[in-house]
């Protein structure tokens, strides 16, 4: 029985990315942003996806990238500078990306890497630096940003890249001579067969020499050719599930509110103005947010480039992207309902306003007909 940590290979080129998405706003103008950050002499490009042809892969309005300083991160004892980017979407989301290079590593030094990134900035480390990076890029886009929001919703990814091992290595030996689950799973004691089987299902492969492993909250990626392709679907999986996350807990927090309003305007039902004015505001609520999730959902089509369609697809599936958006679809549909209930009701309260009207006014005249006026 061969063991798996016996002769790993070292990696001579990779690198460890950690992602941290923010929802900032509305929606965000990215040309503005983008002429925002051009007037301060920083770069900044829109978003392609490098290794697919545009009639494969597109994204609905390309992200625009942008190069922010790098920082200073002790890992394992060392100082280390790392790369930082953010991406922006037009939809409101925020993607900041923290790349530590990886040179010449054996492949436990690797393995270790990424759980010390993932200690030193994960979610449960005690750090600020993502708000401080999140703060410089508002000072830089603010007025970019459409009704910027105090939402501290967040979503974190962990992504092991490898370009290049010190020899030459297909993919099937990914997992028999190399071991990934202490890197995928951030545990040292060894997993239950259950566990790692479970763990290591959603791995896919296009060329002998290429691998992409997803799990809940990190992947590995073996890409010679240097493309960022499989890293970048994997980010547009993640801003689809924060947006989506975002609108489920709007629609949470105005379900409550609706059912309030809808008795206080029923308490009043002789006013038919009462009904229409709930029932514009619901309307508009419903327009807003499906034009929002359906920007969110053509974030990125993928078509011909069926390696890719598989990794995105498994990544919304992995992340509940699809689960998510149908409860934000069902509580969009309560509404919808509201509010169609609220029109019928307001034109009811019309019609027997009218019908009261009416009365009256015959009521007068066989008054006026019994006593004429002298």
């Amino acid at each position: 029985m061969t063991d798996i940590a016996a002769r790993p290979p070292s990696v001579t080129a990779g690198h460890v990315t950690a992602l941290r998405l923010f929802d900032v706003a509305n929606a965000i103008d990215l040309a503005a942003a983008e002429k925002l950050w051009s007037e301060q002499a920083r770069q900044g490009a829109r978003s392609r996806l490098t290794g697919t042809p545009p009639k494969a892969v597109s994204f609905g309005v390309p992200p625009l990238s942008l190069l922010l300083p790098s920082v200073p991160l002790k890992l394992g004892g060392e100082q280390m500078e790392a790369q930082v980017s953010a991406r922006l979407y037009e939809f409101g989301a925020v993607t900041l990306a923290v790349r530590i290079a990886a040179e010449a590593l054996g492949w436990d030094e690797f393995s270790a890497l990424v759980n010390e990134v993932d200690a030193e900035i994960g979610p449960q480390a005690a750090t600020t630096l993502w708000q401080e990076l999140l703060a410089q890029l508002r000072a830089a886009v603010g007025p970019a940003l459409d009704r910027p929001s105090p939402s501290t919703l967040e979503e974190d990814y962990l992504v092991a890249t490898v370009h290049l091992f010190a020899q030459p290595v297909v993919a099937a030996s990914l997992g028999r001579d190399i071991d990934l689950v202490p890197l995928l799973s951030g545990e040292q004691r060894r997993l239950a067969e259950g566990a790692r089987a479970d763990l290591l299902s959603r791995r896919f492969s296009y060329y002998a020499d290429d691998l992409v492993v997803l799990t809940w909250d990190r992947a590995f990626v073996y890409e010679p050719r240097r493309d960022t392709d499989v890293a970048d679907v994997i980010e547009v999986a993640n801003a689809q599930l924060l947006e989506m996350r975002y609108y489920d807990e709007l629609l949470d927090d105005e379900l409550p509110r609706m059912y309030d309003l809808v008795e206080a305007t029923r308490r009043w039902s002789f006013s038919p103005r009462r009904f229409a004015s709930l029932a514009r505001r619901l309307y508009t609520l419903v327009a807003e947010v499906t034009e929002l999730t359906e920007k969110v959902d053509n974030a990125l089509q993928v078509t011909e480039d069926v390696y890719l369609a598989r990794v995105y697809t498994a990544a919304l599936d992995l992340f509940r992207v699809k689960l998510v958006s149908a409860a934000v679809d069902r509580k969009l549909a309560i509404i919808r309902d509201t509010y169609q209930a609220l029109y019928d009701e307001s034109a009811s309260a019309r019609a027997g306003l009218m019908e009261m009207l009416i009365v009256a006014l015959i009521l007068v005249e066989v008054v006026l007909a019994i006593y004429p006026h002298r």
